[in-house]
């Protein structure tokens, strides 16, 4: 089998084929796989499956496992507090990490487990034609263009999926949500618990996420800390996770936002790189799979990065993937019956993320007061209310405590 693209859901679907003992060979379009992006976090129904796979300690080496969702308002007013993973009960962590360290520790395992060709650099697939008994893949590189055919050709090649445009060639630009966003990483001294997924404001005004990524960068025990702003404008570039971007355009917003638990301007400022990237997705399809092709991940089923989710429904989809496959019968009702189960999903995640992600908190604390401090959160929205919201979330996005027993 193909996997166009060594991203985390390429690359985790390789090792569940392996597991599976299916043979299969990942292309990449970039010469060589860095540490690219910044901070992402991996929940536990994902947890499960990378655990399943034996790189969950690696992982947590790497990263930083999160204790709590935090929700301020922009006045620095504690809204909501909620222990995450492990310490709400579930047998496997949330974890905070870098992106490039989550995809070198997937890289590192699947080149040990399938071999040092098993990933292909310098490849990049610009189509593909199949017929009845395979798929060839269309790949340019250094010395031209070549063909690799196999029975099953799987698009993990993200956003600007060629799979997915070959497949949908009118599907026309993605849907801008009204919000851009600004990222970023620096090294800081521990906050809050240190261990503390912090969300606050409202991107009426601004909005900031943060958490550390990494622990222990330094002699002093600083953490490398991720910082995402969000804020509502009508100016927007086309997406490109690697799109540098300018701290004057958005750090006024949070000039005053000095907090006993942490100084906001002093960490934007400490950044050495801001990107930006417009908070988009695409509606979900109709279908991923066709024949002997489907997609995977951001080339399925690209979601408006909020609820921190996006890495874990590629992942969950690798999953599913790997079970619709191992059967061993007919690869093209194999790829339908993926499709089946995690097309309707993602679809629900997708338009979740649009309307009530967990940072709906906010939302809601910013419309009922108006966007002035409060005296105590309880006259503004209850604590049922809080925990439903969030509830919610879990349940579509597949992590409540009910719905992830029931994750095979």
């Amino acid at each position: 089998m193909t996997i166009v693209g060594a991203g985390i859901g390429g690359l985790t679907l390789a090792l569940e084929l392996h597991e599976a003992n299916i043979d299969c060979t990942v292309v990449e379009a970039a010469e060589s796989i860095a540490g690219i992006g910044v901070g992402i976090n991996v929940l536990p129904h994902a947890m499960r499956i990378l655990t399943a796979l034996g790189v969950a300690d690696r992982l947590e080496e790497v990263g930083v496992t999160t204790k709590e969702s935090v929700f301020f308002n922009r006045f620095g007013q504690l809204v909501h507090r909620e222990p995450n993973g492990r310490y709400a009960g579930y047998d496997y962590p949330q974890l905070s990490l870098h992106r490039g360290d989550l995809q070198k520790v997937l890289l590192d395992a699947v080149r040990e487990r399938l071999g040092a060709d098993s990933v292909q650099t310098g490849q990049r697939c610009v189509g593909f034609a199949q017929d009845a008994h395979g798929v060839d893949a269309e790949l340019e590189g250094p010395t031209g263009t070549t063909r690799l055919r196999s029975d099953v050709l799987i698009g993990c090649d993200g956003v600007h999926s060629a799979i997915r445009k070959q497949l949908y060639p009118a599907e026309g630009e993605p849907r801008y949500s009204g919000i851009n966003m600004w990222r970023g990483v620096a090294r800081w001294k521990p906050f809050l618990s240190g261990a503390s997924m912090v969300r606050a404001g409202w991107f009426t005004t601004g909005k900031l996420v943060v958490y550390p990524i990494r622990e222990n960068i330094d002699e002093a025990g600083s953490q490398l800390v991720n910082w995402v702003v969000e804020i509502e404008t009508p100016r927007h570039l086309t997406r490109d996770w690697n799109r540098v971007g300018q701290l004057e355009d958005f750090a006024s917003a949070f000039d005053d936002w000095h907090f006993d638990w942490l100084d906001v301007p002093a960490l934007l400022r400490a950044s050495d790189t801001v990107l930006e990237y417009p908070m988009v997705d695409q509606d979900p399809l109709e279908k991923w799979s066709f024949d002997r092709v489907t997609l995977l991940g951001d080339a399925a089923h690209p979601m408006v990065p909020r609820g921190s989710n996006g890495a874990g429904q590629a992942i969950l989809d690798a999953h599913a993937l790997r079970t619709a496959l191992e059967s061993g019968g007919d690869p093209v009702a194999a790829l339908a019956s993926y499709e089946q189960v995690r097309l309707p999903a993602t679809g629900e995640v997708v338009r979740m993320n649009r309307t009530n992600p967990p940072d709906a908190i906010l939302r809601e604390v910013w419309s009922r007061t108006g966007d002035q401090p409060f005296q105590h959160i309880d006259e503004v929205i209850s604590e049922r209310e809080l925990a439903e919201i969030s509830d919610r979330y879990k349940q579509v996005a597949g992590y409540s405590r009910d719905a992830f027993r029931d994750v095979p």
